[in-house]
């Protein structure tokens, strides 16, 4: 391309009404010609005066671009001769036979040059399509998911209603903290977190939840995920055995998938987790279970069914991850006990999140280690994830030492027990006893059971295009011969006067999808 062909080039290409800077789309244009060969290798580019005046803009414009191209690799300037386009070629790097070593180029890029097998063309390569290039476990990992691009409003399970988040208090303490700053909240995170949020939170969970465990046993996590992602990591190895709960969150099971373990799903029953003799016969490295309230069925697992999973873990040598994820928020009785405080051989980790209690954006979950393991965890932790956020859990130490925090899920607890009760209400009024809902004494979410056979995938998305977000519980379970039909449906972040009109624009999905209802 000719000084006077590229300048008309540019001219043509340069917008000077779309409020980007001339300096960025010429710099852009240039790498453009350069990485698509209008301007070849080797090709001299024409002086900043030509340009500028050609282009009509400022040399000292044109001189920063070329001084930028430079930089990048995209030219190279020779006092008196001018500034030429650089080689860029693939080529150059894996080492074509038809590519002339220059003496700028090092010893050791020349023998890697040598060492590479040549290339045929020096065209460029077609771009890899996205799909083909994740790995075996990604592209497992992205099959599966079941993470929605809807995170608020009707139906939509386990999540809180934040608008009733005691913001006034939370700025109080921010603005304190912020005034009295301290550097070491600014940096990163301890091993375990910062030391006064484990001392309020070993308290809390001593009080209401009898978990027994040390400050010291107490590790700060951004929440459930990286909780167990952390006990996996330290736990197991590759292609050790997992029992997982069926059905069971989607999100833990994939923390599984892509850290290479095999997962044995377990079907439920009204006890909890129930494995069979074949199971029993062959044990896990370690089991994930939901005893408070499993999700996403809502039972509650038995005092003799817990006793005997302890029993087994310790005859085997397993590990028990107890995901405790919304065990405070039961309607009409009080927070069960956990399975860890029943534990005496140090084989359980318990892990928790306030995202639920609180706001799920806040990001800050926990995870009690075992006693003898408790070190290894907060070091594995600092090691592996570089945690900050010590001024929030700063402020969460004193918003729960204060009060605030018990105080805050009593409240909520009474508002999302309303909800609940309008929600069944509604559901009761439309369809009677032919759509059961189980699973709503407590969380934040309930089970509307689906006649067998019925599509639930169809019914979440005919709901969708109704503006309503609700989950089809078959996307739940791992093995489809155990898959039930129902949706899962949240009431907690849904106001109390629209709970009726959401359900009754949700009942429009479910009739036009149920022949039994249409």
């Amino acid at each position: 391309m000719r000084a006077s062909v590229l300048s008309d080039w540019l001219a043509q290409r340069l917008d000077r009404g779309n409020g980007q800077p001339v300096y960025r789309q010429l710099h852009r244009l240039l790498q453009q010609a350069i990485l698509t060969r209008e301007l070849p290798a080797g090709s001299k580019v024409p002086s900043s005066r030509l340009l500028a005046n050609e282009l009509g803009i400022a040399r000292n414009t044109v001189t920063q671009v070329y001084e930028q191209l430079a930089l990048e690799g995209y030219v190279t300037s020779a006092t008196g001769r001018g500034t030429f386009v650089a080689d860029t070629s693939p080529d150059e790097i894996v080492g074509s036979p038809d590519v002339q070593a220059t003496p700028m180029r090092s010893t050791a890029l020349e023998q890697l040059q040598q060492a590479l097998p040549p290339v045929r063309s020096k065209a460029l390569l077609p771009a890899q399509p996205v799909a083909r290039a994740l790995s075996q476990r990604g592209s497992r990992l992205i099959a599966g998911a079941g993470v929605s691009k809807r995170q608020w409003g009707a139906f939509m399970p386990g999540v809180p209603d934040v608008t009733r988040f005691p913001a006034r208090v939370w700025s109080r303490l921010h603005n304190k903290y912020w005034r009295r700053l301290r550097p070491d909240l600014l940096t990163y995170a301890p091993g375990g977190g910062l030391s006064l949020l484990r001392h309020a939170l070993a308290d809390y969970l001593r009080t209401s939840r009898s978990v027994r465990c040390t400050p010291e046993q107490i590790v700060i996590t951004t929440g459930i995920h990286q909780s167990v992602d952390l006990a996996v990591r330290l736990l197991t190895d590759p292609g050790d055995v997992i029992w997982t709960e069926d059905p069971c969150y989607w999100g833990v099971r994939s923390v599984m998938h892509v850290s290479g373990l095999k997962s044995r799903p377990i079907a439920v029953d009204d006890e909890g987790i129930a494995p069979s003799p074949d199971d029993l016969a062959h044990p896990p490295k370690l089991m994930l279970v939901t005893p408070s309230h499993q999700y996403p069925l809502g039972m509650v697992m038995s005092l003799a069914r817990r006793r005997m999973l302890l029993e087994y873990a310790r005859q085997h040598h397993c590990w028990i991850i107890e995901d405790d994820y919304d065990s405070e928020f039961r309607y009409g009785n009080r927070p069960l006990a956990s399975l860890q405080g029943l534990d005496t051989a140090g084989q359980v980790i318990y892990v928790g999140s306030f995202g639920k209690t609180l706001f799920p954006g806040l990001r800050i979950g926990y995870l009690v280690a075992p006693e003898a393991l408790a070190e290894s965890f907060a070091t594995a932790s600092a090691e592996l994830y570089r945690e900050g956020q010590l001024l929030q859990q700063a402020m969460l130490a004193e918003f729960i030492s204060e009060g605030h925090f018990t105080s805050h899920i009593r409240k909520m607890r009474t508002l999302y027990g309303q909800r609940r009760s309008a929600l069944l209400d509604a559901a009761a009024q439309r369809y009677g006893d032919a759509l059961p809902a189980v699973g709503g004494d407590a969380g934040l979410h309930l089970v509307m059971q689906l006649p067998e056979g019925t599509d639930d995938r169809a019914v979440a998305a005919a709901a969708l295009e109704r503006n309503i977000v609700v989950r089809p519980l078959s996307g739940y379970y791992a093995q489809a011969s155990r898959a039930q039909s129902g949706l899962l449906i949240g009431y907690a972040c849904v106001p109390d006067e629209e709970i009726a009109p959401a359900f009754d624009t949700l009942a429009q999905a479910i009739d036009a999808t149920l022949p039994l209802f249409a």
